[in-house]
């Protein structure tokens, strides 16, 4: 029988140890992730611990990792908990959500709204694509087109296309000028207008089949990461923000006011709200009922 293992994560920039004595767990825990400036306050540290291993990738990509079998827990894309293949379970770890704007999730248009029949949507993303549908349906009683568009590659154009969804650090970084968009929306702060609920973005994700023991040893190590870098959150901001090419300012008020990282009631309703309007749309083909991990476990 095994006996506790002690996990102990170091913050790049402290000492400061964070420590946790769980029932061992057979191997490390492999986690898939995002490195957006807005994950840093939940990942910020975990490359220390020794009993994890790290895969980067972008958010569009880390459902197929998860299907794969190559992580065990990743932070996926809300919507992909309804187009995976497979059952998946929702670890009630600190996801990434907003309650209005988010900074880094926008639309940017050389038309009115109501015109808009096709966008350009950043690849990054699933839940962005998804949820733009969803709001002109509902806001404007239309149908857009979708076209994948490789933000990343387009950064420095000068020709951009007459409607674009980008999302995550290239909003800031990589975003045209804003003298070419007459009309632009964060779709964080439509959808709270919308529905006066907070929305996920992307949910810690596992496969049904998880070893439970593995997977509340995740959510309990992503939480205390989490509630770590809270507390030295001005010295992560300041590094991130000096890698990123960020000013300080705006990274503090993106991650202090745009990003929420709660899992509660309210964010479990709007997750199920967006679902429900997703199936409603015809934007889903099966529609699940929310399977969230159960946490009670000796810490």
């Amino acid at each position: 029988m095994h006996g506790p293992v002690h996990h102990a994560c170091f913050a790049p920039s402290s000492p400061y140890t964070v420590t946790m004595n769980v029932s061992a767990c057979p191997r490390p825990i492999r986690l898939g992730v995002v490195r957006f400036l807005n994950t840093q306050p939940i990942i910020a540290g975990l490359d220390q611990c020794a009993d994890v291993s790290l895969t980067e990738a972008v958010p569009s990509e880390l459902i197929g990792l998860l299907e794969r079998d190559v992580v065990d827990v990743a932070l996926c894309s809300s919507i992909d908990y309804q187009r995976a293949v497979d059952p998946l379970v929702i670890l009630p770890a600190p996801p990434l959500g907003c309650c209005g704007a988010t900074r880094t999730v926008r639309l940017y248009s050389t038309r009115p709204f109501e015109d808009i029949k096709t966008v350009h949507c950043d690849i990054d993303s699933h839940t962005s694509v998804v949820l733009l549908q969803v709001l002109w349906q509902e806001l404007h009683g239309c149908v857009v087109e979708v076209v994948p568009f490789d933000a990343g590659e387009s950064q420095g154009q000068t020709q951009w296309p007459e409607a674009v969804l980008l999302i995550g650090d290239k909003v800031v970084s990589g975003a045209p000028s804003s003298d070419q968009y007459s009309y632009q929306v964060d779709l964080g702060e439509a959808w709270h207008e919308l529905t006066g609920l907070p929305f996920l973005f992307a949910v810690w994700m596992a496969r049904a089949e998880v070893d439970p023991m593995l997977a509340r040893t995740a959510t309990a190590l992503l939480d205390r990461q989490f509630r770590y870098n809270q507390v030295h959150s001005e010295g992560l901001i300041a590094r991130e923000c000096r890698n990123r090419s960020w000013p300080m300012e705006m990274g503090r008020d993106y991650l202090a006011r745009g990003m929420r990282y709660e899992f509660g009631p309210v964010q479990r309703q709007g997750l199920e709200r967006f679902h429900a309007l997703a199936a409603q749309h015809g934007l889903i083909d099966t529609f699940r009922s929310l399977e969230i991990l159960s946490t009670s476990m000796g810490v």
